[in-house]
Order: structure tokens, then sequence, then C-alpha cells
């Protein structure tokens, strides 16, 4: 089951934590320059590497599949859309996910549930030492790993957070956050990365310096950073609640009730009152369940979280047998959905 299917450290503000590796094979072209025959070798070298991993081949899966992966955050955007040659190894924890000719000839990824930046980084670099075992990996003394992007150069990790951030969202802190950050090598970026809107108060906190640091100081600063907006975001949550416990427990009701309740729901809808389920969850927690929120105590965060991607278009309509769907079926689909997973 993937990372969303479970429940991890601090799940009330983060939501997984994930390693990403590049690595490329020495002598080989990368990129545009990259042919089909050697892209070919590559695939079936890395098959042979990762013993135990399933491959899948995303020539041979149609456009709904490819994106439902994006969705999940498994692959990302430009490897679901791309038409060369291309695939992708996942363990059978499906907590390590290999792109084989994304940008990079080898984008190795570790996927955990909730904050476990040491433990997905320790699955990343597994991956990588099978790897390495099989292909001689370019690196230079000075530069570190060469990447298809001299930006990625050093050790060619970006370690990342996705944080639920609604409190600091509604107090207007985020651009202030993502200017502190971007002071000491981080940035923070939307749901599925760069280049991408924030929606649902959801955040990717993650390095953005590569060159001169190590993996392992990497991973330390951030968690270090992350410790802080942690607390912080934890802190506004505890006083939206002291300050207006009656209209917090009212916006939070209203939201469980219209994805309980709804025939027909869009997901920009779905979004908007997720976030205030799940905010409606922690403020829950965070108050000892003392707080009345019109909200089941029997609703999870697994639960929410899975409820997340099940409501995006390409998944939801693999879920509900694929083929084509119109935006209308799509929508009652999703609210059909949401009153089998949440209980309505």
């Amino acid at each position: 089951m993937s990372w969303y299917g479970k429940e991890g450290s601090m799940s009330g503000v983060v939501l997984s934590s994930r390693v990403r590796l590049a690595r490329n094979v020495e002598g080989v072209p990368m990129g545009a320059r990259l042919s089909a025959q050697k892209a070919a070798e590559l695939i079936d070298g890395a098959g042979e590497a990762l013993t135990g991993c399933g491959r899948v081949d995303f020539q041979r899966i149609d456009r709904m599949t490819a994106a439902a992966y994006a969705e999940e955050h498994l692959v990302s955007t430009e490897f679901a859309s791309s038409d060369a040659p291309r695939a992708l190894y996942k363990n059978e924890d499906e907590d390590t996910y290999i792109m084989v000719c994304e940008e990079d000839h080898f984008r190795i990824q570790s996927i955990t549930p909730g904050y476990s930046l040491a433990e997905a980084y320790s699955r990343a670099a597994a991956a990588e030492s099978k790897l390495a075992e099989k292909f001689r990996l370019a690196f230079d003394p000075e530069l570190g790993y060469l990447t298809h992007c001299p930006t990625n150069l050093g050790t060619a990790m970006r370690a990342s957070l996705m944080m639920f951030l609604p409190a600091l969202t509604r107090k207007g802190a985020i651009a202030p956050l993502s200017r502190q950050l971007s002071k000491v090598g981080m940035t923070v970026r939307g749901m599925y990365g760069e280049g991408s809107d924030a929606v649902a108060c959801l955040y990717q906190i993650s390095n953005q310096v590569t060159l001169g640091i190590t993996e392992e100081e990497t991973i330390k600063k951030l968690t270090r950073l992350a410790d802080t907006v942690i607390n912080e975001e934890l802190k506004c949550r505890g006083e939206l609640l002291e300050l207006d416990p009656d209209g917090v427990a009212d916006v939070c009701s209203r939201s469980f009730g219209t994805l309980t309740h709804s025939r027909v729901i869009s997901c920009r809808e779905f979004m908007e009152n997720w976030v205030n389920v799940r905010l409606g969850v922690s403020l829950r927690e965070l108050s000892g369940k003392s707080a009345d929120l019109g909200i089941p105590e029997t609703l999870t965060y697994k639960t929410l979280d899975t409820a997340l991607i099940e409501a995006q278009p390409a998944v939801l309509t693999l879920l509900a047998g694929g083929g084509e769907l119109s935006p209308r079926e799509r929508d009652i689909r999703r609210s059909s959905r949401l009153r089998e997973r949440l209980g309505g």
C-alpha cells in the first residue's frame, strides 16, 4: 500500500517524507541525447540490479494510468506525460520508486508516511547501492554526482516534507516563511513540487542547495527547520480554537457534512472542504478530544489522505473502471466515493 494508506509520526502536520536521488551512468548521454537503444539498455539493466522490484513500462500504459501515478506522487508529471522510452520500478513495500530515463538516467525516490526523513533517506540510499553495483555512476571529486540539470550537482538529493499548514496559511504566514527558508537554502513549493500551485494548504518544503553539503547535513538541516514550522503551525491551530471555538466548529462540521452528503462535488470544492475536515481532526487531537467539532472520532488522517488521492481526476477515473468520464460524471463518482470512504 502506498504512503497515503498508512499513518506516520506527526501526521497531523506532515503527510509524507520524501528523499529523491538523481543518478546517471558514466559515459552515457542524458536527456534528449539518450537514444532509444541506450534507454532500453538502462531500463533492462536497472531491472537486473533492482531484484524483487516490480516494473511498469510507461510506453505500454494509457495516459490516464500514467497521470494517476503522478497524482499519487509516485512519478513526476514530466515522466508521466513523456513519449520517450521509460520505466518505473517499485519495491514490494511500495515505499521506494525508481524512475528510469526521466531527466536523469535514474531518479530514486523513497516516500514514507508522516515525519520520517531519516527512514526515507535510508531506503533511497539502499536502492542506490543496488544500482551502483551494476552501473558506474557519474561522479566528479569536486562537483559531486553529475546530473542533467546543473542545479542538482553535488549530492543530487532533494529531501522534502509534504506539510499541511492551514493555520499558518490563514494567518498569512506562508510568504514570510518562504522568504525565510530561501535565505538558508530551502524552498516552499506546491502540492506537486516545482511550478505547482499550493492547494488544500499543502506545501512541499525541501532543500534547494545540493553543492557543498552532505546528504546527512541536509537531512539534519531540514529536520531542524521543519521542527520550527511544525511548532508554529500547532501554536496557530491552538489560537484558532481558543479565539473562536464555535466558529471553527461550525466551519469543520459544515465541511464534513458537505463531503459526506453531497451528490455532486467538484475536485476544487472537495479540496476546500477537505482542508477544514482535516484541520478539525487535528484540533480534536490538540484539545484532548474535548472540542466538539462535529466530526466522528473514528475519522483518521489515513482515511482523509486516501480520500485526497482518490478524489483526483485520473485516480478517480481508474477507480470507476477506466474509460472516458465527463467532468459531471467525475463529480458524481467523486461524491459517491467520498460517502463510501468517509461514512456518509
